[in-house]
């Protein structure tokens, strides 16, 4: 693992030449044109201007486009990181956002250097879901006031915000919303008729120019600074060091949210290319991206899926295309500044808006809701809702711990079932066994034996009655734990105070170790293991015939303790209602 990734370029750019760079560098402006006004919107989204988001594309652009894991990924501002912001911005001040963010980059680039790339896969896809939908609320919400073109006041989360807007009721300009409007319907419109153009471009320019002309009196973008590096940039000696602490927490949502969303991207990019890409490197690159860019003005980035997705179906070939773009981005800032000053919020505020609504992912919404499945559900509305009313890092980790819980619920449900020898079936299957003692219960087990079902399997077995050996068929158990071989324990030393016995059959290689490691394997004997349930079973009538039991007539094959006591089986769940007797298949 190295900060520069020679290896990475030494692959991508052999053979490369003048071809190559004319398909990347169309791919590149491409990109532009579509991140142009998503720059602007960010920006202003974030709580900065729309100079800040020009800045994050550009520097970003560069600098993460030229050090990134993935060739194809293209880094910018975006609208998960632009919720974050916009809180951390009215409590801090731009100062707190920039410091927040070379802290987050120190930890994302952290978590490159020590490999940690593949965190991501840890975390569900409902809570991924819910995660961005809360997210896609957030931002929404935060646009209503440049939809309104009104100014209320700053609030802690976006349900005060929300809940501002019916407790001070504002009156709306209503000619900011006409503008919204204008530019909702031309990107749901456009696309029909301007293919290879951004619908959100084309909704600013008709929107800027209607303004213009009626000469409306909205509130604009402003003065856009002609430079690469802003006066309002961080300082060294402006850090305000009093606050550092305080940082420490939303400096982690913004590594957290920037990891995630990063490798989510790189992933996404991988099923387009078929390239798979090197995370820890992504990881590497974000981070000293994000340490760097608040030096030049501008606020935290992040790779952008979308961003991404057009430019590798414009034909990207390396990420040489991510650095045309962030330079096309300048060109167009330097060049074009006036004109984009005089762009109104209210434009601005409607292309997030349909951004909010599309960065929904509707496909695994659908999905969960129409299988109705319960628990993914309620993963994904929990996450949900926690991301619009808390911290978005504890969002997460509430929709993985809520996750993880039900994972353990659905596992936990051991099915076993108890059967006593068929002495027919066994003589058909060549096995020479005269008698069948109803005192050897079989038992099939199928699922994890741990924590959260022990306490079930103990019960189980308990309750079905007593018996002169148990044997255990264990070859549908994939894992054990502590607690699964203290449960075989207490039935070792049942059967044992009893006088009786205990086998198991078909054990896993895993589970094997385990009981090895536990000294269980020598308390219950190397004999007592058997690879088939049919073996352990001829085994125990052996061993029954060599010590009769004193419950049993042998003639006549009957057993008077069995009777006297009325034995209850008890079956659990039976295994999907289509195992016959003794079916080797199964062992």
């Amino acid at each position: 693992m190295v900060i520069l990734p020679l290896k990475l370029w030494r692959r991508e750019f052999a053979g490369y030449n003048l071809t190559t760079f004319q398909k990347d560098t169309l791919a590149g402006l491409t990109v532009a044109a579509v991140a142009l006004p998503l720059a602007l919107a960010f920006g202003v989204a974030g709580g900065a201007t729309a100079a800040a988001g020009v800045i994050t594309a550009v520097v970003a652009g560069i600098v993460i486009g030229a050090l990134g894991g993935s060739p194809y990924q293209v880094s910018g501002p975006t609208g998960a990181m632009s919720a974050v912001l916009i809180v951390l911005s009215s409590r801090y001040g731009m100062p707190g956002v920039w410091v927040a963010g070379v802290l987050a980059g120190t930890m994302i680039m952290a978590a490159g250097v020590f490999r940690l790339g593949k965190v991501v896969a840890f975390i569900p896809s409902p809570v991924i879901a819910g995660f961005t939908s809360g997210i896609a609320l957030i931002i929404a919400i935060g646009q209503i006031d440049n939809f309104l073109g009104v100014k209320t006041p700053a609030a802690e989360n976006s349900v005060e915000k929300l809940l501002g807007y019916v407790t001070h009721p504002v009156t709306p300009n209503w000619e900011a919303v006409a503008v919204g409007f204008l530019v909702i319907a031309v990107m749901i419109i456009a696309p029909r008729w301007t293919r290879g153009v951004p619908g959100s471009l084309v909704g600013i320019i008709l929107a800027t120019l209607l303004v213009a002309a009626l000469g409306w009196d909205v509130p604009t973008i402003g003065e856009i600074p002609r430079q690469l590096i802003l006066d309002d940039r961080l300082k060294l000696g402006d850090i305000p060091w009093g606050d550092v602490p305080q940082l420490v927490i939303p400096a982690v949502s913004i590594a957290a949210l920037g990891a995630i969303e990063s490798l989510l991207c790189a992933s996404v990019a991988g099923n387009m290319t078929r390239v798979k890409a090197d995370n820890d490197q992504e990881l590497i690159a974000q981070g000293i991206g994000n340490i760097v860019i608040p030096f030049f003005g501008g606020v935290p980035a992040t790779a952008a899926i979308a961003r991404t997705s057009v430019n590798i179906k414009s034909g990207a070939q390396t990420r040489m295309s991510s650095i045309i773009h962030a330079v096309a981005i300048l060109i167009a800032a330097l060049l074009f500044g006036p004109i984009i000053a005089r762009v109104p919020l209210a434009a601005l505020a409607g292309v997030l808006m349909v951004t909010a609504w599309r960065m929904n992912e509707w496909h695994t919404i659908q999905f969960l809701f129409s299988h109705r499945l319960k628990g993914a559900i309620t993963a994904f509305l929990v996450t949900m809702l926690a991301t619009v009313w808390l911290d978005l890092t504890q969002a997460i980790l509430l929709g993985v711990a809520l996750s993880t819980i039900i994972f353990l619920r659905q596992i936990s449900d051991i099915r076993i079932e108890r059967q006593e020898v068929d002495l027919q079936r066994m003589q058909a299957q060549g096995h020479t066994l005269t008698t069948a003692c109803p005192l050897v219960h079989v038992y099939f087990i199928s699922g994890p034996l741990f924590f959260g079902a022990a306490n079930i399997f103990s019960e189980t077995v308990a309750g079905a009655g007593p018996s002169k050996i148990a044997i255990l068929s264990m070859r549908g158990v994939p894992l054990i734990d502590v607690m699964g071989v203290q449960a075989l324990e207490g039935i070792l030393e049942r059967q044992r105070s009893q006088g009786g016995d205990l086998y198991l059959s078909g054990v896993q290689p895993d589970v094997r170790r385990l009981l090895d490691r536990a000294s269980f394997t020598g308390r219950l004997g190397e004999d007592h293991f058997f690879w088939r349930a049919d073996q352990a079973i001829l085994e125990a009538e052996r061993r029954q015939a060599s010590q009769p039991c004193p419950f049993c007539d042998r003639a006549g094959n009957t057993c008077t303790y069995a009777e006297s006591q009325a034995v209850t089986v008890t079956l659990v769940d039976s295994m999907a209602g289509e195992v016959e007797d003794f079916p080797e298949a199964r062992d």
